[in-house]
C-alpha cells in the first residue's frame, strides 16, 4: 500500500515514531536501532510495510530497503509475527551471519519472543535467505554500526545476562581503536 514515507519525525515510546506530512501524522514501528538513529523534529524518509488484518491495520518503517525486505521474508515465516520480525530486523546482521556460519540457533533464542524450535526453523530460513539475497547480509546491506559488533562480544556480553538492546548499544558506543574481544567486553562492562 505505502512504498515509503517522507516527513518530520517525532519519537514516541521505543520502537514507536509519528511521521507527519503535511499535518498528517503516521503512526509507524520501527526497529529499536533505527529509533535510536531517528533524530527529532528532522525529515526522514522511511521505507514503508504495511501489515494489514481484519482487525488492524500498522505501518512499519525501515531506513534501508534491505532491511525492509529482510522484515518482508521474516513475516512470511510461519510462527513469525511482525513483532518478533521487528525484533530480528533491529538485531546487528553481525549476529544473524554468525548464527547462520556456525549454524547455531542458540544466539537466536536469546531475541525476544524466539523459543529453541523457532529459532532451529528461523536458521534453516536465515540460511536459505542468505543464499537467495546476499547483499542483505553484507555490511553494505546492514545498519551502519553493525560491521563494529565483534560476535565473540556479544556471546560474552550475552553470557552474563545483558540483553541484544543493551549490548547493541554498549559496543557502538566504544571507540574504534579497541583491537582485542576481551577489549571490548572490558570497556562495555565499564560502561553498562
Amino acid at each position: 500500500m505505502f512504498a515509503h514515507l517522507r516527513g518530520t519525525m517525532t519519537r514516541l515510546a521505543p520502537g514507536e515514531v509519528i511521521v507527519d506530512i503535511h499535518g498528517a501524522g503516521y503512526r509507524v514501528a520501527v526497529p529499536l536501532d533505527v529509533w535510536e538513529r531517528l533524530e527529532e523534529n528532522t525529515v526522514q524518509k522511511l521505507f514503508i510495510t504495511s501489515y494489514i488484518r481484519e482487525d488492524r491495520f500498522d505501518l512499519f518503517g525501515f531506513l534501508e530497503s534491505e532491511t525492509k525486505k529482510l522484515f518482508d521474508e521474516f513475516i512470511g515465516i510461519s510462527g513469525i509475527g511482525p513483532k518478533t520480525a521487528l525484533e530480528l530486523c533491529g538485531v546487528p546482521r553481525g549476529i544473524l551471519s554468525t548464527a547462520i556460519m556456525t549454524n547455531d540457533p542458540t544466539v537466536l533464542t536469546e531475541i525476544k519472543g524466539i523459543g529453541r524450535k523457532t529459532a532451529e526453523k528461523l536458521l534453516l530460513e536465515l540460511k536459505s535467505l542468505a543464499e537467495k539475497y546476499p547483499a542483505i547480509f553484507s555490511e553494505k546491506g546492514s545498519s551502519h554500526s553493525a560491521h563494529r559488533l565483534d560476535p565473540d562480544a556479544v556471546a560474552a556480553l550475552e553470557i552474563l545476562g545483558y540483553d541484544a538492546p543493551t549490548i547493541r548499544s554498549a559496543l557502538q558506543a566504544l571507540p574504534k581503536d579497541l583491537v582485542t574481544t576481551e577489549e571490548r567486553v572490558t570497556a562495555a562492562l565499564r560502561s553498562l
